[in-house]
């Protein structure tokens, strides 16, 4: 179904656009690719979305069939919005979106950053290359949410949940991991700021780090 500006156009591109094209409805899909959210998780988690909008795109994208509705076990009860099957494709394509734009010199990298942003972007951004040779398990936390994160085989794998007997822990905000994995600052100057708690091997953290790379500027 297309909505109600539709580009009329037989292109499978033109009818993508038609489906998730509007304004924030790309970033709702990102949002709901590590799992399933309540409205408030996603609102707080998409600072810049009216309540009107956000509740639009919601509905419009259910309506498409790229996420749907479901409600939590007891004692929660709590009603979650969740990719279906066909929504979870999107997910390479919004990490080809992200490489590209990541490029453009207008890029801020100050502004606002959301835990799936910056999980995905370590997908996004892994480099076998770097990782060459590492076997590395480490459990990232970021406020309440827990992340798995392997590194083995030239391959990278990064999924919620808590990790067994991780070589290290990391626990700090979005914004503080990317300034260690993209930026280049030290891991004791984070935890001297109080922005970062770090337990065990610190070989492996500094390693991990090393793992990944953003892309060469356009121009």
């Amino acid at each position: 179904m297309a909505t109600n500006r539709s580009y009329q156009d037989a292109c499978g591109a033109a009818h993508a656009l038609d489906l998730v094209g509007e304004r924030w409805a790309l970033l709702v899909v990102r949002e709901l690719l590590l799992g399933p959210k309540r409205y408030s998780d996603l609102k707080e988690d998409l600072p810049g979305i009216s309540t009107n909008v956000l509740a639009t795109r919601l509905s419009e994208l259910e309506r498409h069939g790229v996420l749907r509705k479901e409600k939590l076990p007891p004692p929660s009860r709590a009603q979650v919005y969740e990719l279906t099957p066909w929504g979870l494709e999107l997910e390479p394509v919004i990490r080809l979106i992200g490489r590209w734009g990541a490029r453009s010199p207008a890029h801020r990298r100050d502004a606002h950053l959301s835990i799936s942003t910056f999980v995905l972007s370590l997908r996004t951004n892994f480099d076998p290359g770097r990782a060459a040779g590492a076997d590395l398990l480490l459990e990232l936390r970021i406020g309440e949410h827990r992340f798995r994160a392997t590194v083995a085989g030239g391959e990278f794998e990064v999924i919620p949940g808590r990790a067994e007997g991780p070589h290290a822990v990391l626990d700090g905000g979005p914004k503080t991991l990317a300034s260690l994995v993209y930026g280049g600052r030290p891991v004791a100057d984070a935890e001297a700021a109080g922005e970062l708690t770090v337990s065990g091997d610190r070989a492996a953290v500094e390693r991990f780090l090393n793992c990944f790379t953003l892309p060469e500027p356009a121009f």
